[in-house]
């Protein structure tokens, strides 16, 4: 009988969960599963090496 609590319990988890996710992506913070990932060739790109190398001293 614990098993099937356990199992019953989770599962509630896992869908508040998705719901909680759903929710967030309605809202735009983050992309769940109706949006779909973002394609990072789409993003704007930042130079690392221009923020990494060792600026001059004044």
């Amino acid at each position: 009988m614990e098993i099937v609590i356990a199992l019953v319990f989770s599962a509630v988890v896992l869908f508040g969960a998705d719901r909680l996710l759903l929710w967030l992506e309605s809202r735009g913070h983050v992309h769940w599963r109706r949006k779909g990932r973002r394609q990072l060739s789409d993003e704007p790109t930042a130079r690392l090496d221009t923020m990494l190398s060792d600026h001059t001293r004044r």
